[in-house]
């Protein structure tokens, strides 16, 4: 298969990978279209060519596809945060016959800032940074200014410095030599040193809605396309004039249409999606339970009688009544602990990514089933065996608060949480709970993307697994896997790298090593302390490494710090993925700090790496109360950026997206995706699974108090 070939079907794979997403934008809740900027051939909000200054409504992502003059962009952007979009493009220029490629791939980040939001007297204004982090070539910084005249017409305008200083009209601050094909390299260092320096140019667009679903377009663009146009020859640019037409659907989707440069002919599809505006329009999960308030001890004294609690099968029999109840709900009970006034319930919630409505649903299935006599309610959330945080709760509470206004807020503020860990017992185990057989029978898709020989390569298979939970915190697994089709074992390309081979030897992996056994090890979790958490990992821990994994974190419950370490010593495995080992082996670990405020979450890394490099990792999250995350990363580690190879230093996009937002019915199952422009042997970090944040991280109370909304849902 050629690798244009290949590349056609690795996008129709790629687009099947995301039909569900695509499906659920073109489905969504409706919204008003004329009240959304559209999305320009860069993937921001813009005309054809230049950007505005308006943003996306917080939290929305765009997933563009766009073409012309033999250029096709793929792009992903988000907007983080009410002021801030990031983006990220992958480019196929044919015809750039440059640095020995006839058809090049280009990756490139971007990054806005709006400095000024649009009032009735002031426009809006947004600083612009276009392929800061990347070769180059579309190396650009601006900044815009756009304003609305009434609800029909918008009007930008802008300096631009690097691609958009074309027609120079100013001249800047400093020397700005322009891209020529000898400078087209590997790329991925930050442009730090080229940024608003050289001379300056101007561009403008105007807008017009014409009807709520349709935008005409008129931009002027002072991107000259020197290197395109009168180096390589890619196309003719003799008009500095675009013109263009946008339909908007109600979900969402643009379809784009344009006129470019006097010569050329382009089209765009973009789709936009908001995690928080699902598919689905709300929840469809089943009615919880409702709280029968009790009668008076004086109206019905024998509901009050406590002689159950003399004798260990009328326990036994409340425990287990409970347990059918919950397991209706889809939740599981691991023990219970109950006298005449008091019980206390060990939960594991299989079910909810809101961990508030688990306690919800569940204190309501102990005010269905408990005895009339206990009236405080203690739930243990558990997770691995470890016991979370417990939250306390009085009967008459939840009586009083169900069908309240602000019952949520009063429920909350009458909850008693406890960071102490509240130890299971042997004897307050529901019977047969332990040992615990688990099967897994699911697909699996592997990637690599952004192979320079062909930027979308993928295998579909079979994952098979079982594990065995010995005790509470021991647990036994292992999976396999199977490909059923794909063309990872097609890279044929060798490893040029100087350092140690922990990741640019995956063709190997990949060509050999099916089927594969993925994983084969022991976990053990346990709380040592309050506030504390562990974990120690042995096996076969990941598709290249196996060894032995020790993790500790202190994450007390109510303060936006957690700070974990974690050390590691582990071999690298035989590409053919059987019990073999080579001889390469390293220590490598890492100290964390996290920082939650309000809707993100940073993290940094620093320590030691697979390569025996040393550095740090830099990663920031926007998290939304639903289970969506979005993130980057960004790795600097001692080794240079000639030493490391293709894109300079380890970075890359995270998406976590709950399979819940597009059913609409609740479900733990959250895949994550990185998007990673290359796969290099610098900053590369064990994979192992079980770390402990992710565990902990939806019992800690900035996480429960941003849902707790959901607790009587």
């Amino acid at each position: 298969m050629s690798g244009k070939t290949a590349f056609r079907a690795g996008l129709k794979a790629g687009v099947s990978v995301l039909g569900l997403l695509l499906a659920s934008a073109a489905g969504a809740q409706e919204y008003r279209p004329s009240d959304w900027p559209t999305m320009n051939l860069f993937n921001v909000p813009g005309a054809i060519e230049t950007p505005s200054a308006f943003t996306k409504p917080d939290g929305e992502m765009a997933l563009t596809i766009g073409n012309f003059a033999g250029m096709t962009r793929f792009q992903f952007g988000a907007q983080v945060h009410p002021r801030l979009y990031g983006g990220f493009r992958y480019t196929e220029i044919r015809d750039f016959d440059s640095a020995g490629f006839s058809t090049y791939y280009d990756r490139s980040f971007d990054l806005r800032f709006t400095a000024i939001k649009e009032s009735p007297f002031l426009p809006e204004v947004t600083i612009g940074l276009q392929d800061f982090i990347g070769t180059g070539i579309y190396g650009a910084e601006y900044v815009v200014a756009s304003k609305h005249i009434g609800r029909k017409l918008q009007f930008s305008g802008g300096l631009g410095w690097g691609r958009l200083a074309g027609n120079s009209v100013l001249s800047g601050f400093g020397d700005r030599a322009p891209l020529t094909p000898e400078d087209v390299g590997e790329g991925g260092d930050p442009n730090l040193s080229t940024l608003f320096r050289g001379e300056i140019g101007a561009f403008g667009s105007v807008q017009w809605q014409v009807r709520d679903n349709l935008v005409l377009k008129a931009e002027y663009s002072s991107d000259e396309y020197q290197l395109e146009s009168e180096d390589l020859g890619v196309f003719d640019r003799d008009i500095p004039f675009n013109f263009g037409a946008t339909y908007q659907t109600k979900g969402g989707t643009e379809l784009s249409a344009y006129y470019l440069y006097g010569s050329e002919v382009g089209v765009q599809v973009a789709f936009s999606f908001n995690p928080n505006r699902p598919g689905t329009g709300g929840s469809l999960d089943s009615a919880p339970l409702p709280i029968t308030p009790r009668p008076t001890r004086a109206a019905a004294p024998d509901a009050y009688v406590t002689g159950w609690s003399d004798s260990e099968a009328g326990r036994d029999y409340v425990r287990g009544k409970l347990a059918e109840v919950l397991l209706l709900d889809k939740m599981e009970l691991e023990g219970l602990r109950i006298d005449d006034t008091h019980a206390t319930a060990y939960l594991r919630n299989v079910t909810y990514v809101a961990e508030p409505q688990a306690l919800g649903r569940a204190a309501r299935a102990m005010a269905a089933i408990l005895p009339a006599s206990v009236e405080v309610f203690t739930i243990v959330p558990m997770e691995s065996g470890m016991a979370m945080p417990s939250f306390t709760f009085r009967r008459s509470d939840l009586e009083r608060y169900e069908v309240a206004a602000d019952g949520s807020e009063k429920i909350l503020a009458a909850a008693q949480v406890t960071s102490t860990p509240a130890r299971l017992t042997g004897g307050d185990q529901v019977d047969g709970f332990y040992p615990r057989l688990n099967f897994l029978a699911e697909p699996y898709m592997r990637t690599s993307l952004f192979d320079p020989d062909n930027p979308f390569r993928a295998d579909v298979g079979l994952r098979l697994g079982a594990g065995v939970e010995v005790t509470p915190g021991l647990i036994v697994s292992g999976t396999v896997i199977k490909k059923a089709f794909g063309n990872l074992d097609q890279n044929k390309r060798e490893s040029n790298s100087v350092l140690p081979h922990v990741r640019s030897d995956f063709p190997y992996y990949d060509r050999e090593g099916d089927p594969a056994m993925e994983t084969l090890q022991a976990a053990y979790y346990a709380r040592p302390g309050k506030d504390l958490y562990s974990r120690v990992t042995a096996g076969y821990l990941e598709q290249m490494f196996a060894g032995v994994s020790t993790e500790a974190l202190w994450a007390p419950y109510d303060t936006p710090f957690a700070f974990g370490a974690e050390v590691n010593f582990v071999r690298q495995r035989d590409f053919d993925g059987g019990f073999g080992l080579q001889d390469y082996d390293v220590v490598t670990g890492h100290g964390s700090v996290y920082y939650r405020y309000e809707d993100y979450l940073a993290q940094v890394d620093v320590g030691r790496y697979l390569a025996g490099d040393y550095g740090a990792t830099l990663g920031l999250q926007r998290i939304y109360a639903n289970g969506w995350k979005v993130g980057a990363f960004a790795t600097f580690t001692d080794v240079s950026s000639e030493d490391f190879g293709e894109g300079s230093f380890d970075k890359g996009i995270t998406l976590t997206i709950p399979l819940g937002w597009f059913s609409g019915t609740s479900s733990k199952v959250v895949p994550q995706f990185t998007m990673r422009p290359l796969q290099r042997d610098g900053g590369a970090r064990l994979n192992v699974n079980g770390r402990l944040y992710g565990l902990v991280e939806s019992s800690r109370q900035d996480r429960v108090e941003e849902q707790w909304g959901r607790f009587w849902r």
